[in-house]
């Protein structure tokens, strides 16, 4: 079982025209800040943000109580002058999770009605482990050598693309995280699987990812192993030793 929450601009669409046209600017600074003091105060509980759209954003949340949620939602009213609200979903998948999560805002059942926290009866006794996969690519800078700035961004959009799809249809969430970077959020799949997805990004963009794979309480915890399995991934290979692709480790 994983917890997952959901934070929305709300009324996005009609405040933004309360702008102006010359607002571009002025909506990716916000959009920027509001995801660092989102990543900033979750962070402090030991849990991890992942930036969905620019106006949502993904939070794994295991081990956080509706008062958690709403003293971080009490902080984020304070910073910024827009709606916003929060959506907690438990779920045996990641995906369940979100779609429960969806579901709690969709049909209005509210957990704290005066600070626009939402979500389905929680059972935080059920929280178990989280898994998260920590992708990059192989030579990115041999790749980058061979393209242009724009061609190797337009190569790591397309190979998001073929992860999210690949590993949607195993109920895990997909996060590009910048340069190279992607993190998974998975359902415990394995590492059959996991070299399933490799071998077809290698055989149809001549592309190789490396894999460290985490599990572990929270959602920064998970991530942390994960990281620390794809750095050693890079230690094993300098120092000589038998090549990998996928090293997990756990909690």
């Amino acid at each position: 079982m994983i917890q997952l929450t959901i934070i929305k601009i709300t009324g996005y669409g009609p405040w933004t025209l309360t702008l102006g046209s010359d607002r571009e600017h002025r909506l990716q600074m916000l959009q920027a800040s509001l995801y660092k003091e989102i990543q900033n105060l979750f962070s402090e509980k030991n849990c991890l943000a992942f930036p969905n759209r620019f106006d949502e954003i993904f939070v794994i949340t295991n081990g956080l109580s509706i008062d958690d949620h709403v003293e971080i939602q009490r902080q984020l009213v304070k910073s910024f002058e827009l709606g916003l609200s929060m959506s907690i979903g438990q779920g045996n998948t990641p995906f369940e999770a979100s779609s429960n999560a969806d579901k709690a805002r969709r049909s209005n059942a509210s957990l704290n009605e005066d600070h626009n926290v939402f979500g389905l009866s929680l059972n935080k006794d059920d929280v178990d482990l989280v898994q998260i996969i920590h992708m990059d690519v192989d030579g990115s800078t041999s790749v980058s050598a061979k393209k242009s700035p724009y061609e190797v961004s337009s190569l790591i959009i397309t190979l998001y693309s073929e992860m999210s799809k690949f590993f949607l249809q195993r109920n895990s969430l997909t996060f590009f995280m910048g340069g190279d970077n992607f993190m998974i959020i998975s359902s415990d799949i394995n590492k059959d699987e996991i070299t399933k997805f490799l071998e077809i990004v290698k055989q149809k963009y001549d592309i190789s990812f490396n894999c460290g794979i985490g599990t572990a309480k929270t959602g920064r915890d998970a991530a942390k192993l994960a990281t620390h399995s794809l750095d050693k991934i890079r230690e094993l290979r300098d120092s000589g030793k038998k090549d990998t692709r996928i090293l997990e480790t756990t909690c």
